[in-house]
């Protein structure tokens, strides 16, 4: 192994800590962790578990609200029904067994289960991408989600209320840099919520996901009960300036979580103030920046390397197809 594997190992290792315990653990906002696109699909893993297993700090799910069932399905195609590899584990020996296939809460209680298994790991980003948004009319709406995550997630979630603390606005707690300590998330997870493939493309839905949460994350705020919420809307689409601005200024400060396309970031937009003001940054396809590399399998010393390069680029998490490489997935480095 070359010598700057063995530097970048050295460090995801004692900041991911498997060696003692770091009395000064950094803050999630101060880090930069590796993920998997699409990490629900049978064909990057055969059991959810194998993706935390293999390292991934991001864990994928592509969610689609079947208003018929009154069911979230997991799929990438299929709104109707489920083609993932969730099963319906009660304890972690049944992880990487039985039927796959299963709705939404499944997955949730795979991923509690899983780090029950796991004391101590590293926080797991959770990003669900509504593929056809909410459809709140029918009874499939952002508190019937968080209702899922409730029952399924419980107290593993991260929610917003935690991370706003005394603060008026999320954007003010952010910039006040009152992310918790990694050590302090360990069993955690942090959840973004993106606008989905179709929805983006659907020019008659007006109501999109990351503007639908928002106002009833806002609304649980005027009311008094933020604790309720347990997903933070996000902002999807690397863009220059401030990407908040299309929206409405009571919405625009409870966005505090961007998602986009790596290559943008780093040659269009300049992602220093992301970190600046302690933003939460998911870049995707990390391969494509220049000079591109494989999506699935390029060499150790490749993926470490463009890692390296997009936590300097003020990544806070970095995702790619890279599903076989257990030594690059479960990095942690320093941010910026």
């Amino acid at each position: 192994m070359k010598l700057s594997s063995v530097v970048l190992l050295t460090a995801a290792l004692v900041l991911s800590g498997a060696t003692a315990a770091n009395a000064d653990s950094p803050k999630l906002s101060h880090v930069t962790t590796v993920g998997v696109h699409n990490t629900y699909d049978p064909a990057a893993y055969d059991y959810l578990a194998r993706a935390l297993d293999a390292g991934s700090s991001l864990i994928e799910l592509d969610v689609w609200p079947d208003f018929f069932t009154h069911e979230w399905k997991v799929s990438h195609s299929n709104p109707l029904g489920n083609n993932n590899n969730c099963v319906a584990a009660t304890s972690a020996a049944q992880l990487y067994s039985g039927g796959k296939n299963k709705n939404l809460e499944y997955c949730l209680d795979d991923i509690r289960i899983w780090l029950a298994a796991h004391p101590g790991h590293p926080p797991i980003t959770l990003k669900l991408e509504m593929k056809t948004g909410f459809s709140d009319n029918t009874g499939m709406g952002p508190d019937e989600l968080d209702a899922t995550f409730r029952a399924h997630l419980g107290s593993v979630a991260f929610r917003p209320a935690e991370l706003l603390g005394g603060y008026a606005t999320l954007d003010d707690a952010a910039k006040a840099d009152n992310w918790p300590s990694v050590d302090a998330l360990r069993g955690r997870v942090i959840t973004e919520i993106i606008p989905g493939t179709v929805e983006e493309g659907n020019s008659t839905d007006t109501l999109k996901t990351d503007v639908e949460y928002a106002r009833y994350l806002t609304g649980l705020k005027n009311a008094g009960k933020l604790g309720d919420a347990n997903i933070f809307p996000t902002v999807h689409g690397a863009a220059g300036g401030d990407p908040r601005d299309k929206y409405t200024a009571d919405l625009k400060p409870w966005f505090v979580v961007f998602d986009g396309d790596a290559n943008a970031w780093v040659t269009q937009t300049g992602p220093w103030w992301y970190d600046a003001n302690h933003y939460y940054l998911v870049m995707t396809d990390a391969q494509n920046v220049a000079p591109a590399i494989d999506s699935h399998s390029p060499t150790v010393d490749q993926a470490n390397q463009r890692v390296a390069e997009l936590a300097k680029q003020h990544a806070s998490v970095v995702t790619a197809d890279w599903t076989g490489l257990t030594t690059v997935l479960p990095q942690v480095l320093a941010r910026g």
